[in-house]
């Protein structure tokens, strides 16, 4: 009887009703209509050996997944590395940040920390200063990191909120013959998603995130980050450049609020 049951149900043409919305939501890929919004629909090309996203193909935890930008031309390649984007595809708001590379910086690699919400292609997207777009991408295994709790309770994280941090890595001495410095700047914010509950309203806790990041040495720009929702809490930028000789380092944040946030620290400074 199971046999003849699967056979009559093939016959009607049952299997292929069932299986097929599931089907076509495996096929949905939306990269196309993001390439089509964040890009104006510009031409991508391979970007292999223009840049790289490293992410770890399974997430310990979605609310805070590591992420690398490295650029891959060549010391004696002409063009340099204007901007790069980010984009989760699969993420509420794909954008999750965008890159400003200061030209005199020689910024080679940057690495934060995203909120992944499902399984989901990872793009970046490098702007050369020929004008042309190349992409990289990576496949992240991850689910729930937007809507996830924050780690901070509300009091916490208000007290928090705009206290800035700088690290230094290795003395320009002690690095690679280029002279690169490794860096990091760290932000204290709540970076609310939107898609938060707040555990006892049991009412969705409004966006709030920095939007806007830009570091300099003295006045030559170094960095700078747009920044979405899908930056985790208390945004932790660590990137590598080339120093100029500058006597300060300063940054300065702004959030969804209109909020800003500035300091100031010694170039040569290894503490916060």
């Amino acid at each position: 009887m199971p046999g003849l049951f699967f056979r009559l149900i093939c016959a009607a043409g049952l299997i292929g009703t069932w299986s097929a919305p599931l089907a076509a939501e495996e096929a949905y890929d939306p990269w196309p209509g993001l390439v089509q919004d964040i890009f104006n629909n510009r031409a991508m090309n391979d970007g292999s050996d223009v840049i790289a996203v490293e992410m770890p193909y399974r997430a310990e935890d979605a609310a805070i997944v590591p992420v690398t930008l490295r650029s891959k031309l060549s010391p004696t390649d002409s063009r340099h590395v204007v901007s790069i984007t980010l984009v989760i595809d699969q993420n509420p708001a794909p954008m999750a940040a965008k890159f400003a590379l200061g030209p005199e910086a020689h910024v080679s690699e940057i690495s934060t920390r995203v909120r992944v919400n499902n399984y989901t292609n990872v793009h970046a997207v490098a702007e050369l200063s020929d004008g042309q777009l190349y992409m990289a991408k990576t496949y992240v295994k991850a689910s729930g990191g937007c809507s996830a709790p924050a780690a901070k309770n509300a009091e916490e994280a208000k007290n928090h909120i705009g206290q800035m941090k700088y690290r230094q890595f290795a003395r320009a001495e002690q690095g690679p013959s280029s002279g690169a410095r490794e860096a990091q700047i760290m932000i204290g914010h709540p970076n609310n998603s939107g898609l938060q509950m707040d555990q006892l309203t049991q009412l969705y806790i409004p966006a709030f995130f920095v939007n806007e990041l830009h570091l300099w040495q003295d006045d030559s720009p170094v960095l700078a980050m747009e920044g979405g929702i899908s930056i985790s809490e208390d945004p932790n930028i660590r990137f590598t450049y080339v120093p100029n000789g500058a006597t300060h380092f300063r940054a300065e944040a702004k959030d969804t609020a209109g909020h800003v946030f500035q300091k100031q620290w010694n170039a040569d400074d290894s503490g916060s």
